[in-house]
């Protein structure tokens, strides 16, 4: 234990507190303001300048040697899953499989599934028309059927890679990727339920929403007539899944083909299968020539690239943490200490949400905080302490958060009424995602 643990610690804070401040006064990106941040820590904490560089690039590589690929592949299969209507159609069909007296629960299965691939935004976006469409017809608030919608998606948007918060979580906390998707999809359906269905019913007969006049100048998506056959599209959602719990299966036995599906169910191999399926039947099947599709594919990746540099930073702040020495007197602590580090975790990422508002900078931040704290602590396994960080990040959804007001103007709600609903919804289903992994830590360990 260093003698200037106590030093380091409060560095940590302030570096914290100078994170913060980069990005909520100066307004400098975030990916800038975690390099300056890494770098200031390196510096005060007295490791020479070479070193503090040098554990900048490692922990930059480090965190994205491996995520860089699930990402740019995830971007691919949602990319072509929008442009066919794949999505619009699974929830008209949904919709028409579940009937009218159980919509929301089809709008729920359908957010969910879509949300599997693809960003919140973006499926907001393309779910949002289904939602004013059953609010106009059945006279009901637009929040019996708009909140379990965006609880699905937002919950698996936090929960579930290859969605970048959760699968940069995963490797600066040394996770398996196919632990996180298979645990984090899990995790994520009482999460929606409780927020969207019942939460969601609940509030829906205390506030009106009605159907706003956003409503009357958009436009519905292309028609589902020419979208692909609803098998094609469900496969296509559940095919990296298939395959990554192929692999963990494999892997419990000693199985004749154990070596090919352990390859065959790693995140490279699966999301490449499934982005080239997506490419194909959901691209070029559907009338894309192949220099189109190259081009989709191109530009699918364009809004990865902000992603990565955050993740970088992120990592490069948790090598720097490492390196100084705190990660391992911090660690120390914890394990002498009754608070249990799910909660520490699940504090450090809903601190960060609260106070700068991305979900996926909160998660990215906190796990490269967190991961030098929590790495060597016994009797916790990295996907309880990643899925309770990514619980964390997705709660206090509030004014400083661009999905706050994609919400709020959607739904044609006031700031008020979207602090009631849909910031109440976030903190809810944070706060039972953590009691949900503190309880199956409790009665499996």
């Amino acid at each position: 234990m260093p003698a200037n643990g106590t030093y380091l610690i409060c560095l940590t804070v302030a570096t914290l507190a100078l994170l913060l401040f980069l990005i909520l006064v100066v307004k400098l990106h975030a990916f800038i303001a975690l390099l300056i941040s890494a770098m200031s820590m390196g510096l005060a904490s007295g490791m020479p300048p070479d070193k503090v560089l040098k554990s900048i690039q490692a922990g930059f590589g480090d965190a994205l040697g491996f995520i860089a690929v699930v990402l740019g592949l995830g971007a691919m299969i949602g990319r072509f899953l929008e442009y066919s209507g794949g999505g619009r159609a699974l929830a008209d069909w949904l919709l028409e499989k579940f009937g009218i007296e159980h919509a929301a629960w089809a709008m729920l299965a359908a957010a969910f599934l879509v949300g599997l691939p693809i960003f919140f935004e973006v499926g907001f976006i393309i779910l949002v028309p289904l939602v004013w469409n059953l609010a106009r017809e059945t006279k009901r608030s637009l929040l019996f059927y708009g909140l379990p919608m965006a609880a699905a998606l937002t919950m698996t948007h936090s929960l579930v890679p290859p969605h970048p918060a959760p699968a940069a979580a995963t490797q600066l906390l040394g996770g398996d990727l196919g632990s996180t998707i298979l645990y984090g999809a899990a995790l994520s359906v009482p999460m929606a339920l409780a927020a969207g269905i019942v939460y969601g019913t609940w509030i829906a007969r205390r506030i009106y929403i009605p159907v706003p006049d956003i409503a009357k100048t958009m436009t519905r998506a292309p028609g589902t007539e020419s979208a692909p056959p609803i098998p094609m599209v469900i496969l296509l959602l559940l095919l990296p899944v298939l395959l990554t719990l192929g692999a963990t299966l494999a892997s419990l036995e000693n199985l004749p083909f154990k070596s090919v599906a352990v390859f065959v169910g790693h995140p490279y191999t699966a999301l490449t299968v499934t982005a080239l399926v997506a490419i194909y039947f959901f691209g070029i099947r559907r009338g894309l020539s192949r220099e189109k599709a190259s081009k989709m594919a191109t530009d699918s990746l364009l809004p990865v690239g902000t992603l990565i540099c955050i993740m970088g930073g992120g990592g490069a702040l948790k090598q720097i943490i490492v390196d100084s020495g705190v990660g391992s007197y911090a660690g120390k602590l914890l394990m002498t200490s009754a608070i249990s580090p799910l909660l520490v975790v699940w504090l450090i990422s809903a601190v960060m949400r609260l106070a700068q508002g991305s979900a996926t900078v909160a998660i990215i931040t906190a796990a490269g905080l967190a991961a030098p704290l929590v790495k060597e602590i016994p009797g916790y396994s990295p996907t309880e302490l990643i899925l309770a960080l990514c619980a964390g990040g997705s709660a206090f959804s509030h004014v400083n958060d661009s999905g706050f007001w994609m919400v709020t103007q959607y739904f044609g709600m006031t700031v008020p009424q979207s602090l009631k609903t849909w910031t109440t919804m976030k903190i809810i289903a944070s706060v039972l995602g953590l009691a949900i992994v503190m309880a199956a830590h409790a009665l499996l360990r």
